[in-house]
């Protein structure tokens, strides 16, 4: 997926307004509003497999597994983005009705257009929520799964998982490399 400024001056009360009426999505930074382009094939199947693999395991511990569609802000009604995947656990905190401000799993599938953002700005962005305690992220170009995971003093530390490997987020939920990948190289890429 990629970003594109479409917009610019306009109010986090505005963008709210103007994004439910749209039929694509859009990120909000600082007054921007940036278009999401469509994953590709590959792109959303392994969302698709992320997200079975967390709700298999999570939703029968009453927690929420979200998809794209999710909307999430952080910093203070200053940016408002679309992680590929999101999860809570007990009640979801939302701002406006439709805003989830306490994820606690963010997930995000890597594309060339968005990869230094997600890996950058998006990822810089998501530190800021305390109720984060695990970031991931999900490469395309190989079966290759990067985890940070927070610590209890606060800090992040990191670990990747490739071909046979698997991660293990912070609620006991795995996501193992070869089934996330399954079936995902069949199809076209971006």
């Amino acid at each position: 997926m990629s970003r594109v400024a479409t917009r610019t001056e306009m109010t986090a009360d505005e963008y709210l307004r103007w994004e439910r009426e749209q039929v694509d999505k859009h990120e909000f930074f600082h007054g921007t509003v940036f278009a999401m382009a469509g994953g590709s094939p590959r792109h959303n199947e392994l969302c698709g497999n992320v997200l079975a693999a967390l709700k298999a395991f999570l939703r029968p511990r009453g927690c929420s597994v979200l998809s794209s569609d999710q909307r999430v802000s952080f910093m203070a009604r200053t940016r408002y983005v679309y992680p590929d995947v999101s999860a809570v656990c007990g009640p979801l905190e939302l701002e406006a009705g439709d805003v989830l401000l306490n994820p606690q799993i963010l997930v995000e599938v890597l594309s060339s257009s968005t990869e230094q953002y997600d890996r950058g700005m998006k990822w810089e962005g998501y530190q800021r929520l305390a109720s984060l305690t695990d970031y991931v992220l999900v490469s395309q170009a190989e079966p290759r799964i990067e985890h940070f995971q927070r610590a209890a003093d606060g800090s992040w530390t990191y670990r990747a998982a490739e071909a046979g490997g698997r991660i293990v987020l912070t609620s006991g939920a795995e996501l193992v490399v070869d089934d996330i990948f399954a079936g995902a190289f069949a199809l076209p890429g971006d």
